[in-house]
């Protein structure tokens, strides 16, 4: 294990050119951390057992963080690299760290709280060297495990002229996660990532802002192994941005984002995901103004309200519990 020591640096969006120091190196693995050693360790290992052999595995601590560069420091493979940041620059900042040191031609990106399967990175870069695209991004299934058991996410793929807005944030069923690209899931050239790099004044829903700019790109697009590839750890107890209940973030972040989504995504975003957060700490007072902002500036369909209502109206649990077991009962 190689452990490095960087100052902290602000990506740009100046265009740079691909640079690929080993030609031995097809996939730089980038992980970012922050004071969770032993779940940064098991993520690791898994990238580390991958059946595609010539990758790096690159750490970026985002900030001073001794117990995880000791606890990384016991995994004695090569190819993993340890990059401790100076200060703590948020997930974009450390990904877009990752991809500036990154050796490979490919990025994969992984979350320091999930797993892989053996064969996500051989089957997503057969996908992608057989791509049309110029630029596939490319996801796959994944394998959520939560309290009630695993499930096999996303419960579909895109159609072929789906906007990826509507795909990911309209639904047309009543099930979470039905249309959905998770960011450990996400394989990309490096080229891609240095031209259009994330946005570091994100600290939520900054990798769906990511794949919104990037998708609107001539030569881009979104392929996906059908088979799940990934492990997300989707357990309460598991502290992750993706759990902080914000919902007036949120409102901010899809009005910020609105010229790259749809009227039917909109009014899918606010149903689905501010709706369920406000409703769950009570904030009624943002019922007739989330409806509003839903009509006002999207285009909801029946099943938004219907699904908008139904946040409202019966609690998170047993909205779970009634998910659950349709989702049981569909496997059968």
């Amino acid at each position: 294990m190689n452990i490095e020591y960087l100052q902290s640096k602000k990506s740009t969006n100046q265009k740079l050119t691909m640079v690929n120091e080993s030609n031995q190196t097809i996939v730089s693995v980038v992980i970012p951390t922050r004071n969770r050693p032993q779940i940064v360790a098991r993520g690791v290992r898994t990238a580390l057992t991958q059946t595609l052999q010539s990758i790096e595995v690159i750490v970026i601590i985002d900030g001073p963080d001794q117990e995880t560069v000791n606890v990384l420091s016991q995994i004695t493979d090569p190819r993993l690299r340890v990059i401790e940041l100076s200060k703590n620059v948020g997930p974009s900042g450390a990904r877009n760290t990752g991809v500036r040191e990154a050796k490979g031609t490919w990025i994969a990106f992984l979350d320091d709280d999930d797993e892989w399967l053996p064969q996500k990175l051989e089957r997503q870069l057969e996908v992608a060297n057989n791509s049309h695209y110029d630029f596939p991004v490319v996801a796959s299934r994944f394998i959520s495990q939560t309290q009630k058991g695993d499930f096999i996410r996303p419960t579909r793929l895109p159609n072929l002229s789906e906007p990826l807005s509507e795909y990911l944030f309209a639904r047309n069923s009543f099930f979470k996660e039905e249309g959905c690209i998770q960011t450990s899931t996400i394989f990309v050239k490096k080229e891609l990532v240095q031209k259009m790099p994330l946005e570091e004044k994100f600290y939520r829903h900054e990798d769906w802002e990511w794949l919104l700019r990037v998708t609107a790109m001539e030569g881009v697009g979104v392929e996906f192994v059908p088979e799940p590839m990934a492990i997300w750890h989707s357990e309460v107890g598991i502290k992750r941005l993706s759990n902080i209940n914000d919902w007036k973030y949120s409102l901010d972040w899809i009005r910020s984002t609105r010229n790259l989504v749809t009227p039917k995504a909109y009014s899918g975003f606010i149903a689905t995901m501010i709706t369920p957060s406000a409703s769950s700490v009570g904030d009624w007072k943002a019922f007739f103004p989330l409806l509003w902002e839903a009509i006002r500036w999207g285009k909801p369909r029946p099943i938004d309200i219907c699904l908008y209502l139904i946040m409202w109206l019966f609690p998170q649990e047993l909205r779970q519990q009634v998910s659950s077991v349709l989702t049981k009962k569909s496997k059968k």
